[in-house]
């Protein structure tokens, strides 16, 4: 009868060897992993032009005031019976989550600004305890708020419902339910979305938060 041992012995050190073959293959991915939730990989997505609005307490607001500061923007209006309502709550659950010596931003812009004035966004940013040292709601010219939330945030605003396809007379646009970075040299880094079916906002948020201290963490 043919000796085993020599099949055997080769049959263990095939073993061994996809062993530690897998071993580096998980090291490689947790690695990967590592510099994804670390944002070391987050691209530049484009470049935010110089903008003029008015906040919720009527004061102007440049991007001069947002330089150096990490921001994260979106778009409501506060009519909106859709998605609107549920997206301030996660930006007001996003204010209370991030450090306290944090120095980001929350910028949230309105499709409607000709309903949405500085008086009307300071009421509606009080039922979500916005911090107006924290969170500004901007409201201007529509030319202004377009060219920021499309050109510059890629946000997708202003599409108005047609009068026959709209469901409730607060049915006025759609709009995009995205939550977007910027970083301290205002470039566009990232892009989220809130309503996603895959994930829950828990991580959603945990995304957010780990984004802005990646991108706090720059110079």
């Amino acid at each position: 009868m043919q000796d085993a041992s020599p099949r055997l012995s080769r049959t263990i050190w095939i073993g061994v060897a996809l062993i530690l073959l897998l071993m580096v293959f998980a090291f490689l991915l947790s690695g990967l992993k590592s510099r994804q939730r670390t944002g070391t990989n987050l691209p530049t997505i484009g470049q935010i032009a110089d903008f003029t609005l008015t906040n919720q307490a009527n004061q102007p607001v440049k991007l001069a005031d947002l330089r150096g500061k990490v921001w994260v923007a979106d778009i409501i209006f506060s009519r909106c019976a859709g998605p609107c309502p549920r997206m301030t709550r996660q930006m007001a659950s996003l204010q209370a989550a991030m450090p306290k010596d944090s120095a980001a931003k929350l910028v949230t812009l309105t499709t409607d600004p000709d309903f949405d004035t500085p008086e009307v966004l300071n009421k509606y940013s009080e039922r979500f305890n916005a911090d107006t040292n924290r969170w500004w709601f901007l409201t201007g010219e529509k030319r202004e708020i377009a060219r920021l939330a499309t050109e510059g945030l890629k946000l997708t605003g202003f599409l108005e419902t047609k009068p026959e396809e709209r469901v409730s007379p607060e049915d006025l646009f759609i709009h995009s339910t995205l939550f977007v970075v910027v970083d301290k040299q205002a470039r566009l880094r990232g892009v989220i979305e809130t309503d996603s079916e895959s994930g829950s906002w828990t991580n959603v948020q945990s995304e957010l938060l780990e984004t802005i201290r990646t991108l706090e963490r720059e110079k």
